[in-house]
């Protein structure tokens, strides 16, 4: 395994990096380019979150897909996680050959307030100014191939997750309504997975609900898994994530990540 941290410097920037876990090369071996899961941990855009990162990276690792971890910047206001998401993915896509990745295969993967700037990306990629910041010649070269969201913030309405947009707005509320990402659903959106608990008490299940169903609205190939019970957090809801306390464990919702090989493998 080749591992690797890349600097990730945009406008606002702080200490943000993509690390890197590609797998190794052989030209003898059957499989010779793999799908590249680029994840977003959580952390309520106050931190980001451990157990919803390498833990989770090498699960995708051991899936046969390479993996990468972007450290985003942190207590910072839209847009600069965004850029430095769009950033990622063009950077993936520039080496793609060079390590063996499927450049129609670039997933971006988040939990909870990553699985906000997840789906940023993917309702965004096509816009000009996003993919002209980052450098780009084309917006497909920052277009996620899919998206794989985990108990993800998603509204800025009745159900959100008000820390998260705090940040994220630094108090100018007129930007809630371009954030509440249900609302910006659109034809060029990619496909999408997607699970939460139907117990989550700290990002309510309707962030889901309401962007599957702006997902079916515009007919996105969506595939949505809601478990009877969890707290929220889960990360790969096994001991390996667990918390110090023994929470964050359930047993039921184990399954996610098994579901999201066969969805990976058929994207």
């Amino acid at each position: 395994m080749l591992y690797r941290e890349i600097p990730v410097q945009m406008k606002n920037s702080v200490s943000a990096s993509l690390v890197l876990y590609l797998q190794d090369y052989s030209a003898d071996m059957l499989v010779q380019e793999r799908p590249m899961v680029i994840l977003c941990p959580g952390g309520g855009y106050n931190h980001i979150s451990v157990r919803e990162s390498e833990s989770e990276a090498l699960q995708f690792l051991a899936m046969g897909c390479h993996a990468a971890v972007l450290r985003y910047t942190v207590s910072e206001r839209y847009p600069v996680q965004l850029t430095e998401l769009a950033f990622a993915v063009k950077y993936i896509r520039e080496h793609a050959a060079k390590w063996h990745i499927d450049s129609g295969k670039v997933i971006v993967q988040g939990s909870s307030a990553g699985g906000h700037l997840a789906a940023s990306l993917g309702v965004s990629w096509q816009e000009k100014w996003l993919w002209e910041t980052v450098g780009a010649n084309s917006a497909e070269e920052i277009k996620p191939d899919g998206m794989l969201l985990c108990y993800p913030v998603i509204t800025a309405g009745e159900f959100a997750h008000r820390g998260s947009f705090d940040i994220l707005t630094g108090g100018d509320e007129t930007l809630l309504e371009r954030l509440s990402l249900e609302k910006s659903v659109n034809p060029h959106t990619p496909r999408t997975f997607i699970w939460h608990t139907f117990t989550d008490a700290t990002v309510p299940v309707e962030n889901s609900l309401l962007f599957v169903s702006a997902l079916r609205r515009h007919n996105i190939p969506t595939e949505f898994h809601l478990y009877p019970k969890g707290k929220h957090g889960l990360a790969l809801a096994s001991p390996l994530t667990a918390s110090r306390d023994g929470s964050h464990m359930q047993k039921e919702c184990e399954s996610w990540i098994s579901l999201a090989r066969v969805w990976i493998e058929n994207l």
